[in-house]
C-alpha cells in the first residue's frame, strides 16, 4: 500500500488487524468474514516502524512471546517455515537485550517474533523507516527473501515509492481515502491510471499538446537532431545519471535522466537542445482518470 501521508494506508493496515472498525464493507481473511472479530483472535501479526520490543526481555524472550500467548511449543528444528524465524534469536544476541541491538538487529528481531506462529498476514507499517539509506535497502532484499522462505502474504504500507516497486507482487496507489489503482509495479509505473499515480510513483511529464494531456517519462525522453526544441534551464549530477530540467519552445517543461557513461555528457545549463519520445511511450490523462488511447 503506497501512498502520501494521511492518504489512508495505515488506517486501512489497522482495519485489517482489527484495531479499526470500518464504517462500511467487510474485511475478508482468506474468505472468512472478520470485520467483527477481535484483533486477537485474527490470524494476523503486526510489524510496526517502531519495532515495540519488550525492553525488559531478551532477543529470544522477545522472539518466543508470541509462542508463549498462544501455548505453542518452543520451536524445534523442523516445524513449520515460519518458526525456522527464530534462528535469528539463537546465536550472539540471544541473550541480549533491545537496547543492546542496533537498528537492523531489532528490526530482524521484530520480524522473527511476529512470523513465529506462521499467521495467515503479516502487516507491516513502515518497518524501515527509521534505518539508513543502505540497511534500508539491505532490509528490502532480506524482507523479500523472508516473505518468499515463509510463504505468508505480506502486506505493506510505505510512502517510499522506490520500495514499493522493488518488493511489492501487487501495488495499491493510495490517494486522499481512495485507491487510484491496483496492479504490478510494471503496470502502476509504466501504465499510470491518471496524473495523480504518474506523479506519485517516480518523476513523470505532463504536457499538453493540442488540447490532449499526456504524461512520459524522463528515462523515455531523449536528446537528438529532430523533435521539440527547447534551453537547458538545469542540470544535476545524481552519480549514475544525470537530470536536466528542459524548458521547451513550445510551452512547458520536460525532466530528461540520461545514464552516465565513462565519458561525461557535453550537455550545459543555458544550451539549446533538441528532445523527442517514442509516442508508445506517453500515455493520455485526464483528471483522476486515464483516458483510452
Amino acid at each position: 500500500m503506497l501512498g502520501p501521508s494521511g492518504s489512508g494506508k495505515t488506517t486501512t493496515l489497522r482495519m485489517i488487524a482489527g484495531f479499526e472498525r470500518p464504517d462500511a464493507g467487510r474485511i475478508l481473511l482468506a474468505g472468512n468474514d472478520v470485520t467483527r472479530v477481535p484483533p486477537y483472535e485474527r490470524d494476523v501479526n503486526t510489524v510496526f516502524q517502531d519495532y515495540a520490543l519488550f525492553p525488559h526481555m531478551t532477543v529470544l524472550e522477545n522472539v518466543e512471546y508470541g509462542l508463549r500467548v498462544k501455548g505453542v511449543k518452543k520451536p524445534t528444528g523442523g516445524g513449520r517455515p515460519g518458526r525456522r524465524s527464530s534462528s535469528c534469536s539463537s546465536g550472539a544476541t540471544a541473550g541480549r537485550k533491545p537496547v543492546q541491538l542496533s537498528g537492523g538487529q531489532r528490526q530482524r528481531v521484530a520480524l522473527a517474533r511476529a512470523i513465529v506462529n506462521h499467521p495467515r498476514v503479516l502487516l507491516l507499517d513502515e518497518p524501515l523507516g527509521a534505518l539508513d539509506l543502505k540497511l534500508r535497502q539491505e532490509m528490502q532484499v532480506e524482507l523479500k527473501r523472508i516473505q518468499e522462505q515463509v510463504g505468508i502474504t505480506f502486506v505493506y504500507v510505505t510512502h517510499d515509492q522506490e520500495e514499493a516497486l522493488t518488493m511489492s507482487d501487487r501495488i495499491a496507489v493510495f490517494n486522499e481515502g481512495r485507491i487510484e489503482q491496483i496492479g504490478s509495479p510494471t503496470e502502476v509505473y509504466e501504465r499510470p491510471a491518471n496524473e495523480f499515480v504518474a506523479g506519485f510513483v517516480g518523476v513523470s511529464n505532463v504536457l499538453e499538446r493540442e488540447g490532449r494531456r499526456f504524461t512520459i517519462r524522463p528515462e523515455r525522453i531523449r536528446f537528438g537532431d529532430s523533435g521539440e526544441p527547447g534551453v537547458v534551464q538545469s542540470v544535476v549530477y545524481a552519480g549514475p545519471a544525470t537530470r536536466y530540467l528542459v524548458q521547451l519552445e513550445r510551452g512547458g517543461q520536460v525532466t530528461v535522466v540520461r545514464q552516465n557513461e565513462a565519458e561525461p555528457h557535453q550537455i550545459a545549463q543555458g544550451q539549446s537542445v533538441t528532445v523527442a519520445w517514442r509516442p508508445e511511450d506517453t500515455f493520455a490523462i485526464q483528471g483522476r482518470r486515464k483516458e483510452t488511447g
